[in-house]
């Protein structure tokens, strides 16, 4: 059934290609190729069936809208961003959060230390980050 094939590919021309684009290219495909037998079985003429299977498949600008932002994504990432980027930015953050609980703890309570279990806490994060810049790093692929 290259009619339907050539149909649907026309359809999502304009789209990038990715593999969520190739994906539903092709369930799309194999639904209306199902239809198709399904209308041959009830009597019509395969020209009919494809005719009409393509008639009743309906507007499809929300599925292609939603490759696009998908792959627009992915495409339009700037260079700057990258994981040594995550990284300062997971240490910073955890800096300033960690100066904010030792300026709670000794305004607040200051015969009480406890800013340094809030502390640990924190410091996962930057810690995760550091280990994925590592990963990436070895592996060569950070930005």
């Amino acid at each position: 059934m290259k009619k339907i094939r050539e149909y649907v590919e026309g359809m999502f021309k304009d789209v990038p290609d990715s593999k969520e684009k190739t994906d539903i290219v092709q369930e799309i495909i194999l639904n209306l190729e199902e239809k198709v037998q399904d209308l041959i079985e009830q009597g019509k003429e395969e020209e009919d069936a494809i005719n009409k299977s393509i008639v009743e498949f309906g507007d499809i600008t929300e599925i292609k809208s939603g490759l696009m932002n998908i792959s627009g994504s992915e495409q339009k990432r700037p260079k700057s961003f990258s994981h040594a980027n995550n990284l300062m930015f997971s240490v910073f953050g955890s800096m300033l959060l960690i100066g904010l609980f030792i300026f709670i703890n000794f305004y607040y309570s200051p015969n009480t230390i406890w800013f340094v279990y809030p502390m640990f806490a924190v410091l996962w994060w930057p810690l995760s980050l550091f280990f994925v810049w590592l990963n990436n790093r070895k592996k060569g692929k950070d930005d």
